[in-house]
């Protein structure tokens, strides 16, 4: 793609914002692209929308009825169907989801609990919103509905009740099917709906790492630790869709929720979000922020690793990681910061640094540990998931 051609198609996106955030868009398209190959910003499955989460007011839209693939941002609106269970009385966070062999089979990315195993709710919402797990989600699905296939309909349902009118879910994992379809539009509703129905709950979406067994789950949204004030929602992908991103992002009392589908890498994807949330605070008036690591084009790196906060299987989180993101400014939840601190455990210390360490450790405050016994395990799935590296399209990430 030329220069020429990318700014041409941008200037054919119908962008609320006009001409000038049109050339701004061609501009990133150009940038963005690493060689031969096509983006996908600005393509014809490519769709936008920022809102003002406090008005919900459009300030940026591409496409924003046109209806896509929304992949593993499925599990969004499964999600909503589990804390609505869980506001009414239907399910508790300890209540137990069995695995069946059907929602068992289903492919990655997968938490890998054997037929006939069970996990808490709790766990469910984290390895969904971590792992993006479509065992789980089949397996919820099952639970709330007694099958995915009716549980997909009540989706259907209760999606048109809050607003979603041009979209249709076929399942409860976003996994392809050719009428599993929504919009923006749709998704940003969502987005808003699940921070202003459940403020309890959303925090469960800012969870970086999520213990399983003897291993550690990463967050697949890389934006939560690379673009500043971002602290959700969700990511998707499968081949027909590209890379899908929902987000919100707190700055300075104002809160955007802002929706790019049919990136064609995460990295496209997240930098082209970034953009679009800047754009729209500048709108509302926020002071911009110095470059991210996500903007400069760094994916994660120390940003990240800075303001990460350790999350076991019962939503507990590291305090000084939660200090961390409230002194940057990015948006906690009253719930989330407090949550009772959990420390996890050092990596073993050199011998010439031991007995440094075990006098440090005399003088420091007692912490409580979980045990690992408390943990569930598996035989699959026990080790860390963590993202690649690089942008490529892998059977995994085909199927996330």
């Amino acid at each position: 793609m030329t220069p020429t051609s990318a700014a041409a198609r941008a200037r054919r996106l119908d962008l609320a914002v006009g001409p000038a955030f049109a050339a701004i868009l061609a501009a990133l398209t150009v940038w963005l692209m690493p060689g031969p190959a096509a983006a996908q910003i600005g393509s014809d499955r490519y769709s936008a929308m920022v809102l003002d989460a406090r008005s919900g007011t459009v300030l940026i839209a591409a496409n924003a009825d046109e209806q896509r693939y929304p992949a593993s941002l499925t599990k969004m609106m499964t999600l909503y169907m589990l804390f609505e269970a869980l506001r009414d009385g239907r399910v508790q966070l300890h209540t137990p989801i069995r695995m069946s062999e059907e929602a068992a089979s289903r492919p990655p990315s997968k938490l890998g609990l054997p037929a006939g195993m069970t996990l808490t709710a709790e766990q469910a919402i984290l390895a969904l919103v971590t792992k993006s797990a479509n065992d789980v989600a089949a397996a919820v699905g099952e639970h709330l509905a007694g099958s995915e296939e009716r549980f997909a309909q009540m989706m259907t349902l209760r999606a048109r009740a809050i607003g979603m009118t041009r979209t249709t879910f076929r399942n409860a994992s976003g996994l392809p099917d050719p009428d599993n379809v929504t919009t923006a539009r749709d998704m940003a509703t969502l987005g808003l709906r699940l921070i202003r129905d459940f403020p309890n709950r959303y925090h469960y979406f800012s969870t970086l790492h999520f213990a399983w067994g003897r291993g550690l789950i990463r967050n697949h949204n890389r934006m939560l630790g690379d673009y500043e004030g971002a602290d959700g929602i969700k990511t998707g992908y499968i081949r027909d869709s590209g890379f899908n991103i929902v987000t919100s992002a707190l700055r300075d009392g104002v809160r955007l929720v802002g929706v790019t589908m049919g990136g064609s890498s995460w990295v496209e994807r997240d930098r082209h979000m970034g953009a679009l949330l800047d754009q729209g605070f500048a709108q509302l008036g926020v002071a911009p922020r110095a470059p991210s690591a996500l903007m400069a084009g760094a994916a994660g790196g120390a940003v990240g690793a800075a303001r990460a906060a350790t999350v076991r299987g019962r939503g507990t989180v590291d305090r000084r990681a939660v200090a961390t993101r409230t002194r940057a400014g990015r948006g906690t939840t009253a719930a989330a910061a407090a949550t009772r601190a959990i420390t996890p455990p050092p990596r073993r210390a050199a011998a010439p640094a031991r007995a440094a360490s075990r006098t440090a450790a005399r003088a420091a405050p007692t912490v409580q540990r979980t045990s690992a016994r408390t943990a569930p395990r598996i035989e699959q799935g026990s080790r860390p998931a963590l993202p690649p590296p690089v942008p490529r399209r892998t059977r995994t990430q085909a199927r996330r």
